[in-house]
């Protein structure tokens, strides 16, 4: 049985960080980041962008949970529709599979501090906190297990994860 985890969050909940180090502690894994897939310069959103990017990603995890390899198969996204996850999911081979849809949350003050910190390094531009704050709300309304990340460390997420 193979476990496919698909971990959205807003921008700055700390999804990346804790997939990578899930990546490690799990056995057997593999990670696969949706901002991989649509690295783009410039990042133009259109029809044909978007069903490719969607193309890729499919792509990709069904060849994870093809390969005798994997165990756990791990993805993040900013998916803050269900009408996202479900178009993954459909397009996906999960027989022996077990699925774990999960929203990483965090309140509104937390993610400002985030965001600010990453706009100091030089990781994100400014106009990611009102696009990161406005989605927030989207999230409860998902059909996801939701980990709140107030507080807590990479470490504390990944372990609450790996329980589930």
């Amino acid at each position: 049985m193979k476990n496919l985890f698909l971990i959205g969050g807003t921008m700055g909940v700390g999804k990346s960080t804790v997939c990578r180090r899930l990546k490690k502690e799990l056995p057997n894994s593999v990670f696969l980041d949706g901002d991989w897939c649509w690295d783009a310069s410039p990042f133009q959103v259109t029809d044909e962008t978007k069903a490719m990017v969607m193309d890729n990603i499919c792509y990709l995890l069904n060849r994870f949970l093809h390969c005798s390899a994997y165990e756990n198969i791990i993805f993040c996204w900013v998916m803050h529709e269900q009408s996202i996850m479900d178009s993954i999911l459909e397009r996906l081979d999960t027989e022996n599979c077990a699925i774990k849809c999960i929203s990483l949350i965090a309140d509104e003050t937390t993610l400002r501090s985030r965001l600010a910190a990453d706009i100091r390094r030089g990781i994100r531009t400014a106009d990611v906190i009102g696009r990161s704050i406005a989605r927030l709300p989207m999230y409860q309304a998902l059909d996801t297990i939701k980990i709140d990340t107030d507080g807590k460390t990479a470490a504390e997420i990944s372990d609450t994860i790996k329980a589930l």
